[in-house]
């Protein structure tokens, strides 16, 4: 029997969220649902996409590679969708989109393929910069749309945000850490260990002022812009870190495993939106990329 698209997105939920009960939460469906599901679909590629265990679920290898596929699937079913439901688009124009580094990696690619699915007669041009400096630019009128993490903007009296995701804060650890089996992790616990800080996009500020207001110091072992050098790093034992689970992916470029677990604790989390200033006139390409965006967005939610 062929895998079904409900199967899909089934899987792709429990990978996304990391536990069945959080995902039948999510799809307002059983957890019996989904379990079935996974295992049908599991029995029909002949792989297991899960390691079963007390505490829930891991990806596995195998999982982690057919969740790249089952992402594409869905979002083709969605964009052959979207074609049927209007007409082919010949719009022209240009639309001028800044990014932050952290989104361009983990969030831009995907948004920007499906507008140019829609509207591939515009011409993009995009920049990425720190988050302070794309604000100058929308105020200044010099971009029309940046994608980029909102929780800590700025100049709000003057710009329009538009939440994308919102992404918590969770702890990776190498395989076989100490704090990997523990039933609870607290804030105390995380500040023993050496820290992997990741530089970009405000996430060091952000981890810094959750530590010091917890009254924990961090031993910052090392700073890097990579979220590779990141995984890298945690993989093979130099420290843990503390980022938004946006970025995190279960295997490091080495192929060496990476755990997350939750935090006790009222942990931050990282808004990613849609900014332009307020009050401008958007040129249709930028209505066009925002409605792109809140299509997929409303589809996420359905599913």
């Amino acid at each position: 029997m062929a895998f079904t698209l409900r199967q899909l997105q089934f899987f792709v939920a429990v990978a996304e969220q990391g536990s069945v009960t959080r995902a039948a939460q999510n799809l307002s469906i059983s957890q019996s649902s989904i379990t079935e599901a996974i295992k049908e679909l599991e029995s029909d590629l002949g792989v297991t996409l899960f390691d079963r265990h007390p505490r829930g679920l891991h990806i596995t290898h195998n999982g982690h590679q057919f969740l790249r596929h089952a992402t594409k699937i869905l979002a083709g079913v969605q964009d052959a969708r979207r074609s049927f439901a209007q007409a082919p688009e010949t719009a022209t124009g240009k639309l001028n989109l800044g990014v932050t580094s952290l989104v361009a990696g983990y969030v831009l690619s995907d948004l920007l393929a499906r507008y140019r699915r829609a509207f591939p007669a515009v011409d993009v041009s995009a920049i990425e910069d720190n988050g302070s400096y794309l604000e100058h630019l929308l105020v200044g009128g010099e971009l029309d749309v940046a994608v980029m993490v909102i929780s800590n903007l700025r100049d709000r009296m003057a710009l329009q945000a538009e939440i994308i995701e919102t992404s918590p804060y969770r702890l990776w650890l190498p395989l076989g850490h100490r704090l990997v089996s523990a039933d609870i992790i607290s804030i105390s616990d995380v500040a023993q260990e050496p820290l992997i800080m990741l530089t970009v996009d405000e996430i060091e500020e952000n981890t810094g002022k959750l530590l010091a207001a917890l009254g924990a110091r961090p031993h910052v072992a090392f700073r890097t812009r990579s979220v590779e050098a990141v995984r890298s790093l945690v993989a093979t034992g130099a420290g843990i870190a503390l980022l938004p689970d946006l970025v995190y992916r279960p295997w490091s470029l080495e192929g060496d495993r990476i755990e997350s677990r939750d935090v006790s604790g009222a942990l931050p989390v990282v808004q990613v939106g849609m900014v332009w200033r307020k009050g401008s006139s958007l040129p249709q390409s930028a209505r066009d990329f925002i409605g792109v965006v809140e299509n997929l967005r409303s589809s996420r939610g359905r599913n």
